[in-house]
Parts: C-alpha cells; sequence; structure tokens
C-alpha cells in the first residue's frame, strides 16, 4: 500500500504531560548519569537541574507511524534520522505541558530509496508558554516512488554544518551502561526494538539497541558539561544526524569543535567499532555566564 500523502501531512497529535521531578531524574538516569558526583545535580531532588535533552521527552506523541496503519507504512522500517531542539527558556523540574506535534515536510527519494518525514514539535506550559521545539527527521526504509514531494520546501530546509578539517578541540569518552536501553525506554519510548532479543534479530541486529536519542541525550549531557559548565540555562539549540546503532554497554566518544563564542560541531563515534554514530551536530549556547 503506498503512502497516504494528505493524511500523512495532515498530521496533528496533541499530548497532554503531566510529570515531576522523579521523571525528570529517570530520565537522566537512563543516560548513564549518576555514576560520578558531578552528575547529582541531575539526579537528585535535592537542588534538581533538569537536562535539555529532557525536552525531547516531553509531549512524546508515541509511536504514531504504528498507531495509524492508513498511513500505508511499515513500521518495522522506521528510523529516527535526525533530531534537534530548541529551547526557549528552562525547563521546569515538573509540571503540565501540551506537545504539539505536526508533519511540515514529506520528501520522496525515489523508487527503491528512502522517504523522509519532518515533524516539530512544541511543548508548552500549563500557561501557553513555548517552553522547547523539538525537531524531527523520520526515515521511511524503501517507501520512496510513490510521487511525493522531491525536495523540502523553502521555508524549512536549511544547510547541514559541516565539519572542519582541524583536529577536535574536545575530546570526550563515555560509557554506556549495559542496561541503558531498558532504563531510557521508561521515559516513553517503548519499541520492542530496544529491549526484546528477538525482536532485534528480526530487525538485523545481534541484540537489542539503544534507542538514538538516548544516545543523542548522552551527547547533550557531554556538550553542556564541557561548553556551559553544567548550567541548562545557557543552552540554546542542540542537534544532531543519526548516522549508526549503538549498543548498550559500548563507549561513546565525543568530538567537539569550537566554531564561533557560543557556537560548535561535534560527531560522535563508537572507537571499538570504528563507526560513526552521530554526525552533523551542532550545539548553540550564549556566552554570558
Amino acid at each position: 500500500m503506498p503512502i497516504a500523502l494528505d493524511r500523512l501531512l495532515a498530521t496533528r497529535i496533541q499530548k497532554d504531560h503531566t510529570f515531576t521531578e522523579k521523571d525528570a531524574i529517570l530520565y537522566a538516569l537512563g543516560l548513564g548519569l549518576g555514576t560520578d558526583d558531578s552528575d547529582l545535580p541531575f539526579v537528585y531532588e535535592n537542588g534538581l537541574q533538569v537536562l535539555p535533552t529532557f525536552g525531547g521527552v516531553l509531549g512524546y506523541p508515541g509511536f504514531w507511524i504504528k498507531d495509524d496503519s492508513a498511513l500505508g507504512i511499515d513500521w518495522r522500517k522506521v528510523l529516527n534520522g535526525e533530531q534537534a531542539i530548541r529551547l526557549h527558556r528552562p525547563l521546569p523540574q515538573n509540571g503540565k505541558v501540551v506537545g504539539d506535534m505536526r508533519v511540515v515536510d514529506v520528501v520522496d527519494k525515489g523508487e527503491g530509496k528512502d522517504c523522509l518525514i519532518y515533524t516539530v514539535r512544541s511543548i508548552r506550559d500549563h500557561l501557553g508558554e513555548l517552553l522547547c521545539e523539538v525537531l524531527n527527521t523520520v526515515v521511511l526504509r524503501g517507501h520512496g516512488g510513490f510521487g511525493g514531494p522531491t525536495v523540502r520546501s523553502s521555508d524549512h530546509s536549511s544547510a547541514p554544518l559541516k565539519r572542519p578539517d582541524s583536529a577536535a578541540d574536545i575530546v570526550v569518552d563515555f560509557q554506556i551502561l549495559r542496561q541503558a536501553a531498558l532504563i531510557y525506554r521508561l521515559s516513553g519510548d517503548y519499541n520492542p526494538l530496544h529491549a526484546d532479543p528477538a525482536i532485534a534479530l528480526q530487525a538485523g541486529f545481534e541484540r537489542p539497541i539503544l534507542h538514538g536519542a538516548a544516545t543523542w541525550g548522552i551527547a547533550g549531557y557531554v556538550m553542556l558539561r564541557k561548553l556551559c559548565g553544567g548550567n541548562p540555562a545557557l543552552v540554546r539549540s542542540y542537534g544532531a544526524r543519526f548516522t549508526s546503532p549503538v549498543f548498550p554497554g559500548e563507549s561513546l566518544q565525543t568530538e567537539i569543535w569550537l566554531l564561533e563564542p557560543g557556537r560548535a560541531f561535534f560527531r560522535c563515534s563508537v572507537p571499538a567499532r570504528e563507526k560513526i554514530v552521530l554526525d552533523a551536530g551542532e550545539f548553540t549556547f550564549t556566552t554570558d555566564k
């Protein structure tokens, strides 16, 4: 069944989300924080600080592609291609928010190729104030050739950031917990690919893989610590492209290039497998401390 383009472009999902300090802490623990005393501000309710990337799970619409079979999409061939967040104010420790996700673009890469879905999720507090926006590029493997648009609309397209030719200014290694995916999924993404060995094998993986958004969150924490001294209020935006899966228990290496005051490029790899897993990363922040 071909993709129902009109239905897809009309997709808009609003999700009320009430959360507490426990949810913010559980998210941080799912990334693997808590192995060092320096992580304490993000995993202890006394003086709790909320990770900027926690916005990625607020108002999460769930596995909406799987839930709507009329879209004509095989959910088993869905991947998260890119994810970014724009922060408009520091995230609260608790409260009620509304996530408003909408499809803003669809790109058909051609027969036998992929289809790309671009979504934006606006997160607003109970007063209607915009806290953050989460941007995702969803990859539908092998779904191209249905006659959809071949390029993004000019309203949303932008050139990807290019990596400098020089050596990285900062390099950080982070040991991912063996049970990371089992903890991270409790923040809302219950895709069995990240928990069930049989499902992982069916998808072509030797064992369950880590959520791409968890890898993204880990890298975000590394950038927060190295470039903002651990102060979430300084972060303005953060995003990257997913290029290869990560397995729980692996060591993640983040390379950071300082481009200009308040702006950096980064990429992440798993050195043991010589795989780049996040690329074209950009992190912006205020330098007013």
